[in-house]
């Protein structure tokens, strides 16, 4: 195995961290509004999330760093072509970032509640667009001999890619509910408890029915082998939900996502990005690859830093791992000024 490939699986995995972190912040801020009665409640629901929703963007920062560093025709033809699609991301992104920040600097229903779609939107939005992006990576994009992206927006939006998106969103709300069944106390954990039961079998048939496909349509034969843990894991979910079994459920649609991830970047090896124009046109491992020795010192820094970040955050989730109730959120400061 050499360096281009060694990089193309450590992206991969750093996209794995990304989804399974912010898989479930996602999936609180989507159902942040269905889940909660009052602003106590949503509080609580903020506050299971609120220590490392940060932290766990940074694999998104990281994944992106890798991919240039490594793979610079790679980055550049990805979001030259999906700029205006990954520009929604990133503006649903801050918009989510800033809400966090500053919904509590007020003490007015209407500003908190402002921010609370803010929230809403910024974990919509990212949720059905990640998987639309890499739904059209394995499906492939138009581009020509330059590796320059020809389509338009409107060519992304294609009834595969799209059913991509829904899949990763389903998935993203059973793992977050899942997560406040698993995190919260109470009437928001029973309420987390049945909406897991309910999202979890819609995740099955959804998600279900895209890695079938795309299994059929672009996986290699190995991939078969990703396919089943997938849906394995969704029926998992719904049998431990519907035993109470919240840290069963959690687990199992973390391992739904760790295998479409490897369902997606195995049906690309060893391209990384298809071009539907032509074969000839694709971006592979090998054409898309920084120089070795870039590669060389990008591995010996990963080999160290790695392992630091790795600790630090789990040291984080340790620390903030016991559940969460109503009782537990303090009334809020007395605030500056009122709108």
């Amino acid at each position: 195995m050499d360096l281009t490939t060694v990089w193309f699986v450590l992206i991969a995995v750093l996209w794995t961290g990304y989804l399974v972190l912010e898989g479930f912040d996602f999936g609180v801020g989507m159902l942040l509004a269905p889940l909660s009665r009052d602003d106590t409640e949503r509080r609580t629901l903020l506050a299971t999330i609120g220590p490392v929703w940060d932290g766990n963007e940074v694999w998104l920062l990281v994944a992106g760093g890798a991919t240039f560093a490594a793979f610079p025709e790679w980055y550049a033809s990805m979001f030259s072509g999906f700029h205006l699609a990954l520009l929604l991301v990133l503006v649903a992104l801050v918009l989510r970032a800033v809400a966090f920040e500053f919904r509590g600097k007020v003490d007015d229903v209407r500003w908190r509640a402002r921010w609370d779609r803010c929230i809403a939107v910024g974990s919509w939005v990212p949720s059905l667009l990640w998987g639309v992006a890499f739904a059209n990576l394995v499906r492939g994009v138009p581009m020509d001999a330059d590796h320059r992206f020809t389509g338009t927006l409107l060519t992304l939006l294609n009834p595969y890619a799209l059913l991509g998106g829904l899949a990763l969103l389903t998935v993203f709300l059973a793992h977050g509910a899942a997560f406040l069944a698993l995190r919260t106390l109470g009437e928001v954990r029973e309420r987390a408890a049945r909406a897991a039961g309910v999202l979890a079998p819609v995740a099955l048939v959804v998600a279900g029915t895209w890695a079938v496909l795309t299994q059929v349509r672009y996986g290699a034969t190995w991939t078969w082998g990703a396919v089943a843990p997938a849906a394995g894991s969704l029926v998992v979910a719904v049998l431990a939900g519907r035993r109470r079994r919240e840290g069963t459920a959690f687990a199992a649609t973390a391992v739904a996502i760790v295998a479409v991830v490897v369902l997606v970047f195995g049906s690309l090896f060893p391209d990384v990005m298809p071009s539907s124009t032509s074969p000839l046109n694709s971006l592979t491992v090998q054409n898309a690859a920084s120089s070795h020795y870039t590669l060389v010192v990008m591995t010996w820094v990963a080999a160290v830093l790695t392992p630091l970040v790795l600790l630090h955050q789990g040291w984080t989730y340790w620390v903030f791992r016991r559940r969460i109730g109503v009782h537990h959120v303090p009334a809020p400061a007395p605030a500056a000024a009122t709108r």
